[in-house]
């Protein structure tokens, strides 16, 4: 499928893959990609689209969709259950599919089940994908499902992360209603998201300033370290409770935001990524994928902001975060054993 209209850039189309690409995040987060909201208003682009087989019309639809739209940079859509189709030539991935948790089950079964996923697509880039792909894994658990398909696909282990970018967001927000309104969010600058995108995650303001003044002097103290902290944990349970679903707008923004900063850049403040660590920075274990403030610099490349003073109240919600992960990666590996 090619799009009509005009052409929209002299640049070499990029080839972008979304998986779970019929679902709710994904039907937010792509039309914005076809749109150039992500890698910029000169920048053309191919749309890989991959589900499972029951998804099929779902995926043909959005097809549809997104002929319709006729934007101008979207030159072609490859709409597949086939991983090695989807992910053939591509330069960045979005990976939105994910097996959902169901009532009853337990956590290692979720791991388990999603270990065979990601170790599929890990396999499937391995055969199919470029070496330089980019990788960003949004369906959850996201970082062990990360940490799998770095491990699978062989892929740099900078070239794949775990998007938190939804919870700095989230963290954001409260932060800027706490102070006096939305807007208060811009002049927000370098909060971090440590560790893992689940509850036991912690949104650290310690080096974080508003309008240049550290946070810390902005609001109070016990606020920062006792509801802010549990809400910010606890919001994506909060809107499932509310609206009967998991968070999709918000969460495909979130998406959007990390990779239009890992394409484009951002120099002006910190984001929070979930990357691998190799065990040489802030005590976090080797071999997991954990959350961690960076400046992103555009190209596919980013740089781990290092030698920040951790006290003792950070060391403590960072290593609960840490411990956790640790479990999960031995939980998903024994399932593949």
């Amino acid at each position: 499928m090619s799009c009509c209209g005009h052409c929209g850039g002299a640049a070499e189309p990029i080839r972008v893959c979304i998986t779970g690409a019929a679902g709710l995040i994904s039907y937010s987060l792509i039309p914005q990609i076809a749109m150039g909201c992500c890698f910029g208003p000169d920048q053309p682009v191919i749309i890989h689209m991959l589900d499972i087989e029951p998804c099929i019309q779902g995926l043909k639809g959005l097809e549809m969709e997104l002929e319709d739209m006729c934007n101008p940079l979207l030159k072609g859509v490859v709409a597949t259950t086939n991983p090695e189709i989807a992910f053939k030539d591509v330069d960045y991935a979005i990976l939105c599919g994910a097996f959902p948790r169901k009532q009853g089950m337990e956590r290692k079964d979720l791991l388990a089940k999603n270990a065979g996923i990601f170790k599929e697509q890990g396999l499937a880039i391995a055969k199919v994908g470029k070496k330089t792909m980019k990788v960003l894994v949004v369906g959850n658990p996201a970082n062990t499902n990360a940490m799998l398909l770095q491990k699978f696909s062989g892929l740099p282990v900078m070239n794949v992360h775990a998007m938190t970018r939804l919870d700095h967001n989230r963290a954001r927000n409260m932060l800027a209603r706490k102070i006096g309104g939305g807007a208060a969010g811009l002049d927000i600058k370098n909060l971090i998201i440590w560790g893992n995108h689940s509850p036991t995650m912690y949104p650290d303001v310690r080096h974080a300033t508003y309008k240049g003044k550290k946070l810390l002097e902005v609001l109070d103290k016990a606020w920062l370290e006792g509801d802010f902290v549990t809400d910010v944990a606890q919001r994506g349970t909060t809107v499932i409770k509310t609206r009967g679903s998991s968070s999709a707008t918000s969460a495909g923004r979130g998406a959007l935001d990390h990779v239009h900063d890992w394409f484009k850049g951002n120099s002006a403040e910190w984001c929070s990524c979930g990357v691998y660590s190799d065990g040489s920075l802030y005590g976090i274990p080797q071999g997991v994928i954990y959350s961690v403030p960076c400046i992103c610099k555009g190209k596919g490349e980013i740089e781990i902001v290092k030698d920040l003073s951790i006290d003792e109240f950070s060391r403590g919600k960072m290593e609960i975060t840490a411990k956790e992960l640790t479990e999960e990666r031995e939980m998903a590996l024994a399932s593949l054993q």
